[in-house]
């Protein structure tokens, strides 16, 4: 094992029974809800990996363009021997492309909550960046977190790409990114933003013809059987994912094809047929839209780059 990797966990988000505690909370809403953030276990990763790898998928190719296009301007405005603290980091793929850029980075922070995960892909960093101190937190990046300064840093910048931002609806992603402006120590952040289009392309992304969306949201259940000791019939619900135009959010659930019961954790619930579960949100922002948002969460906008059909932005903002 390299030297350099040492996964921490804060104490104050060791609670195994969050899962369970928040499943059971969501289904006894009306209407019933399970956070997405549950979809990131090892095997969800690997799906949603696969998902941005779909010729229909656009985001994940169009902000990698954007970063490869526009590396040598971004690192200019980091700055040297900075550190960089990603946010929800999946598979690390990314941020090989600013890092490769970057002048004399001083280190990187990985933070993801699934911890195996998280470790088998900072490995692979680690093999190909022998000289880059690794820090790699397994952690909801959600909750307030303190993350260890890397010695000798300069500033603090974080990345937040794959436009993950838009799971949160608007108050909560605004008060997302004033925590995240606090944890930065007043460097900046670098933040992918998928914008508002065609409802018809939007569709097309989030409801493939492969199934593997389908298979990723149904994931939740799968996990919720083999962790929590569930019996979802993973069958029974059907992934479902229009666009809300007048709230420009793709809107995911799972829609219980019959009436069941399931049994969780103890308790019994019951699903009407034709009743939605909903598991995630995924908003759209215009680019004046998304820059008033930060503004307001004290973020001063500073550069922003999109592809030329439109269809993704990249800003860099700066604290206030």
């Amino acid at each position: 094992m390299d030297a350099r990797i040492a996964l921490a966990t804060p104490l104050s988000q060791r609670r195994p029974d969050d899962f369970a505690r928040d499943m059971i909370a969501g289904l006894s809403k009306t209407p019933k809800e399970i956070s997405c953030k549950y979809f990131y276990d090892a095997e969800g990763s690997r799906l949603f990996e696969a998902i941005c790898d779909l010729p229909e998928y656009y985001p994940t190719r169009t902000e990698t363009a954007l970063l490869k296009t526009h590396a040598e301007e971004i690192a200019a405005l980091i700055g040297p021997e900075a550190e960089i603290v990603e946010f929800g980091a999946g598979a690390l793929a990314k941020v090989r492309l600013l890092l490769d850029a970057l002048d004399r980075p001083r280190g990187y922070t990985p933070i993801d909550i699934s911890g195996d995960y998280l470790m088998e892909v900072t490995r692979q960093l680690a093999a190909d960046y022998p000289a880059l101190a690794l820090n790699p937190l397994a952690a909801d990046f959600t909750l307030k977190l303190a993350i260890p300064a890397m010695p000798g840093a300069r500033r603090r910048a974080g990345f937040f790409p794959g436009s993950t931002i838009g799971n949160f609806r608007p108050d909560g992603a605004a008060a997302l990114l004033r925590q995240m402006r606090a944890s930065l120590n007043g460097g900046g952040l670098l933040i992918g933003v998928d914008l508002v289009k065609d409802p018809a392309r939007l569709h097309a992304a989030y409801n493939d013809p492969a199934g593997i969306t389908a298979a990723f949201n149904r994931h939740l259940l799968l996990r919720a059987n083999r962790e929590l000791g569930a019996n979802f019939d993973p069958q029974a619900f059907a992934h479902y994912a229009p666009y809300n135009v007048a709230l420009h959010r793709v809107e995911m659930y799972l829609v219980s094809l019959k009436r069941q019961a399931v049994t969780l954790a103890g308790r019994r619930f019951e699903f009407a047929a034709g009743e939605p579960v909903h598991t995630e949100d995924s908003h759209k922002y215009t680019p004046d839209g998304f820059r008033e948002m930060a503004a307001r969460a004290g973020f001063a906008p500073r550069a922003m780059w999109r592809d030329a059909d439109g269809l993704f932005s990249l800003h860099w903002l700066e604290s206030a």
